[in-house]
């Protein structure tokens, strides 16, 4: 990392995601802008044509969110600043080329290892920013009474796992909980209404997802926190219960040890005889580890490709 002379700004790379290093050369001192990693800095803080060092992109698989990003990164680089961008070409990659020149870039493109790979030097004038800032900006969706944002986690619909978990919750819990993956906060909403709950935890990796669960849940009972669940919390411990709809993609596929390490960690962070109440996708094989870290597994609902389970420490 270099300084500029007379105070100006010290020129530092950014980088949106882990892009492989096999495709892209990402500099060690690259700035983490991605939402998905917490920690990083926000993209939408960052001043118009400010922002001097190149940057490498690996573009968000859904559309709104992508332009979203590109958008953000373009506004912000400095004129003649180089901007790569990355993706799988059946997640966004095959549109990659066409929505850079859009905004008025001149697009240097090449396939490799199923990706598309964009580069441009970031022009002096562009075009569509505020339209793709817009398109992707945080709102109130009326369908759900609630803030959100493109990209999070079923956005703009109640997810069908999450709606069988709240049919068949416990209509009172009670004492300290918590919601791992808490997203928007539809889960926290209904667990709160329990004047019998004390307090309840609320943590999410997407750092768009714990805004918007901040403007939705406002009860003092909540607190909500920016985090990775897959590492350990010792300020989790010796919960009455925990509520969650873990995820199992990662980076756009399966990964079905996300939800186990979920499992894990709510097994860590139970006290003895605390409660778990999830729900997952039918396919998902679940049962091993629940029956391996819980006293009782018990099997609740079972309707639509989708399961719940409430399991007793």
């Amino acid at each position: 990392m270099s300084n500029l002379e007379s105070g100006a700004a010290t020129v530092r790379p950014v980088v949106y995601g882990l892009p492989s290093d096999e495709l892209v050369d990402v500099p060690q001192d690259a700035l983490q802008v991605s939402p998905l990693i917490p920690g990083s800095a926000r993209l939408e803080d960052m001043q118009t044509a400010a922002l001097p060092g190149s940057a490498v992109v690996l573009a968000p698989p859904g559309t709104a969110e992508r332009r979203y990003a590109l958008a953000l990164v373009l506004r912000a680089l400095s004129p003649g600043e180089t901007l790569v961008v990355l993706a799988p070409k059946d997640r966004g990659g095959s549109r990659l080329g066409k929505e850079l020149a859009g905004f008025g870039c001149a697009v240097s493109e090449e396939a490799r290892r199923h990706q598309r790979i964009c580069t441009v030097s970031r022009p002096a004038s562009l075009d569509g920013l505020d339209e793709a800032i817009e398109e992707g900006r945080s709102r109130h969706v009326d369908n759900l009474a609630l803030c959100t944002q493109p990209g999070i986690f079923s956005w703009n619909r109640v997810d069908p796992g999450s709606a069988l978990l709240l049919k068949h919750l416990p209509k009172k819990l009670a004492g300290k909980g918590a919601d791992f993956g808490c997203g928007l906060g539809i889960l926290a909403l209904a667990v709160l209404h329990a004047e019998t709950v004390t307090s309840l935890a609320m943590i999410d990796i997407d750092r768009r997802a714990v805004e918007m669960a901040r403007r939705n849940v406002v009860d003092p009972r909540a607190t909500i926190r920016w985090a990775d669940i897959r590492q350990p919390d010792p300020a989790l411990t010796r919960l009455d219960f925990v509520v969650m709809n873990p995820p199992f993609h990662d980076g756009g596929a399966e990964d079905q040890a996300l939800g186990k390490v979920f499992i894990a960690r709510a097994a860590d962070a139970l006290r003895s005889g605390g409660t778990l109440w999830i729900t997952a996708n039918q396919h998902l094989p679940y049962e091993a580890p629940l029956r391996a870290a819980f006293r009782t597994v018990t099997p609740v609902a079972s309707e639509g490709g989708f399961k719940v389970y409430e399991a007793r420490k």
